[in-house]
């Protein structure tokens, strides 16, 4: 199936712009992997949303409770990459593919607070394991690991390479022999022409790759060729972006951070899509 839309991204926008396009009749995907997102979860208390007082976990069960009684369909999958593929986009999620005639970003944002990250993209620096695990046969790779439910992607890693050096804070084990885990931060990447090793706040690795395992993946790194200023996606009024088809919703799409903020984007792109798929058919 070619859905009208797919809205990329669990929180308010992407949520609100799920819950607008089906109003609007629209057949689209939500992908929401992570439940209304952990940072609106733990948020002590919300003070701008109009008609909700109360902490970030009442919020998310509000949320919950009009998404299932409105029949509101969610994916909890993350999404690993969106392609522009002629008229259309290819949204990969993992090992399957998916296919819509317009995207809506609400991905939140991802501050980068790695030196070098960006500047390794596509040089040893990947933000998906299944897609770009193969390429490192035999090789050593890095693993900035964020949350716990990331670990299977570094367990998939292992299965390639002859080495794997898992950085993080909490505690987690694998299966994998050759996993060796550094309870560490990454502070920068460094090479030449690619990555050759990470600098940790406690030494050096050397590193053929460098996987940054999290939550959400940068926007420029998510869509080849998105016009971003910093993390920020650049958008028009309607959410549009220099992509034809593509639109962005929420933080992902600037300042201020306010989940009313993201909750209007997040209508407003779902109905710049619909004017956009009007105009395509008319043309």
């Amino acid at each position: 199936m070619i859905y009208d839309t797919a809205i990329v991204g669990g929180g308010v926008a992407g949520y609100t712009a799920a819950l607008t396009a089906k109003s609007l009749k629209l057949r689209y995907l939500w992908f929401a992997d992570d439940g209304f997102g952990e940072k609106t979860k733990k948020a002590e208390y919300v003070r701008n949303f109009p008609a909700f007082t109360g902490g970030g976990k009442e919020f998310c069960a509000a949320l919950e409770t009009q998404r299932e009684k409105e029949g509101v369909e969610r994916v909890q999958k993350r999404v690993d990459g969106v392609y522009k593929t002629g008229e259309n986009f290819m949204l990969t999620v993992a090992s399957e593919a998916f296919e819509a005639r317009t995207v809506i970003l609400a991905t939140g944002v991802q501050t980068r607070s790695v030196a070098g990250e960006g500047a390794y993209l596509g040089k040893g620096v990947s933000y998906c394991a299944v897609c770009d695990g193969a390429l490192y046969r035999g090789k050593k790779v890095a693993v900035a690991l964020f949350s716990p439910r990331f670990c299977e992607e570094a367990e998939y890693l292992a299965s390639f390479a002859a080495e794997v050096r898992c950085f993080c804070s909490f505690g987690c084990s694998f299966r994998s022999p050759n996993i060796t885990v550094c309870k560490e931060r990454v502070l920068r990447v460094e090479g030449e022409n690619r990555v050759e090793r990470v600098i940790t706040d406690k030494g050096a690795y050397p590193a053929d790759g460098v996987f940054f395992l999290t939550e959400s993946v940068p926007p420029s790194a998510l869509c080849g060729g998105l016009e971003c200023e910093g993390e920020r996606v650049i958008t028009r009024r309607d959410g549009s972006t220099n992509l034809k088809g593509l639109f962005a919703a929420g933080d992902v799409a600037g300042r201020p951070y306010q989940y009313v903020k993201a909750a209007g984007e997040g209508c407003v792109a779902a109905y710049s899509v619909a004017s956009y798929l009007r105009a395509e058919a008319r043309a």
